[in-house]
């Protein structure tokens, strides 16, 4: 019976894993579809503009008194459907991300990006990061792509100390300056004000720092058999598969910060770092920074340190948004 159990659950787990795949591919055919329609659509009201906003109203109208039980044929997402044709023209200039992402995140893309190269950035990292739609406007609201996207903007030397593919990625994860929605904070606040407001709201700090973050713990304590050191906030990338030292600065960045971090990459290198963990990474989060102080600081150490700043906003995103995105 033992082994019967065992063949039985073997089976089940087969077929349950078919059903999802063929589940998620009826989905995505589905979706691709609907777009590949409202395109159609969208196409017929561009070939008819001649009859203005009166050829819309009307096609609306009759449309949804033959089909009452179907959503999108409203004036507005008709008129979306236009510009979305147009902005395409082919459905062969669909970007592959583009084309597997809901419609309400295309008209989203659509009506706030007019870059073609900007607005296929963000359906990329949508369907990387699972966001909701509401998640994808937050996103654009805070300017993800001018913070993250252009790489000559960041200030590392992953380059020079990492190995490929590690260096490339860890760059690519940095974003310039980092936002962190923290509500509740004073208008004089200190360094600890502000880490404690990042274990409260924890969800809201990893939701700037990107996906694959995991929280290890604040004020870390290191030790030597003599001393006692505290590492402000540490995480483990699950990714990059290393340790990422994190050391928040209430003030303009400082040269003698890189030592300190330095210090702290070393440690967590010598201490927590196994044989099947890639060399730990530092983020230095300054209030403001020189280019220069910053650069010629990178080159006189060896440890792999990113320096950014940050600023503090008293805006927290619901429980909802959050947990679609964490999930």
């Amino acid at each position: 019976m033992a082994n019967l159990d065992l063949t039985f659950i073997s089976i089940f787990e087969q077929i349950k894993a078919d059903i999802f795949q063929t589940r998620n591919k009826v989905l995505s055919d589905a979706n691709r579809e609907l777009l590949s329609m409202y395109f159609r659509i969208g196409k017929v009201i561009d070939e008819n503009a001649k009859y203005g906003n009166n050829f819309i109203n009307e096609l609306s109208h009759h449309l949804k008194m033959e089909f009452p039980n179907a959503d999108g044929y409203s004036p507005r997402n008709l008129a979306r459907m236009r510009k979305f044709y147009a902005t395409y023209g082919d459905l062969a200039n669909l970007p592959p991300a583009v084309a597997n992402l809901p419609w309400t995140h295309n008209f989203i893309l659509i009506e706030k990006i007019k870059e073609s190269e900007k607005r296929n950035w963000y359906a990329i990292k949508c369907l990387e990061n699972g966001w909701s739609k509401t998640v994808l406007e937050h996103q654009i609201e805070l300017e993800l792509y001018e913070r993250q996207a252009d790489s000559s903007k960041k200030l590392t030397n992953y380059a020079s100390r990492l190995p490929t593919p590690q260096s490339e990625l860890s760059r690519d994860i940095i974003k310039d300056p980092y936002i962190f929605e923290l509500a509740g904070l004073q208008e004089k606040i200190v360094e600890r004000d502000i880490e404690q407001a990042m274990l409260e709201q924890i969800k809201t700090v990893l939701l700037e720092l990107g996906k694959g973050f995991s929280f290890v713990g604040n004020q870390y304590r290191i030790s030597t058999p003599h001393n006692d050191y505290l590492i402000d906030l540490l995480f483990y990338h699950l990714e990059l598969r290393c340790y990422v030292v994190v050391e928040l600065k209430n003030v303009d960045f400082k040269p003698d910060f890189v030592g300190q971090l330095q210090f702290y990459i070393t440690a967590v290198d010598e201490t927590l770092k196994k044989e099947m963990d890639n060399p730990t990474i530092g983020l230095l989060l300054c209030r403001g920074k020189d280019r220069y102080s910053v650069e010629w600081s990178l080159k006189a150490t060896t440890a792999p340190i990113g320096v950014a700043s940050y600023e503090v906003r008293n805006y927290l995103p619901t429980e909802e948004e959050l947990n679609k995105y964490l999930k």
